[in-house]
């Protein structure tokens, strides 16, 4: 039985592979994909958000139901961990984050979006 790799109460996220990231977002079609690296380096297709890391809490771009799906990412992993880390604090009870972050997409050969006016 799977466990959550954060259990704060009714917080929790999951830190997820590639292919597991890539079946969370094809099961949840209502999940909010938000990148959070800065400065932007590229992005995974189906992008809905970009907001920095250091300000993910306060981002009105996020859902207001805290129960919504958040799916996060950045570079390497280490901003979208400690956005995770923010939401969870925060009372978002449905967050996953990217093990590896783009690089890891990549190494998967999957693609990255290179279009940085789709951050702004």
């Amino acid at each position: 039985q799977a466990t959550p790799t954060a259990d704060r109460g009714a917080a929790s996220s999951r830190l997820l592979d590639v292919d597991e990231f890539t079946e969370f977002l094809d099961a949840e079609s209502s999940a909010v994909l938000v990148n959070v690296h800065v400065p932007y380096e590229g992005h995974l297709d189906g992008t809905d958000a970009f907001i920095p890391f250091d300000m993910i809490v306060e981002a009105a771009e996020l859902p207001v139901d805290r129960s919504a799906p958040l799916a996060l990412y950045c570079r390497s992993g280490a901003m979208s961990a400690a956005a995770t880390a923010a939401l969870t604090d925060a009372g978002y009870t449905s967050v996953v984050d990217l093990d590896g972050g783009m690089n890891a997409w990549v190494d998967s050969g999957r693609v990255l979006l290179d279009d940085p006016s789709a951050a702004s």
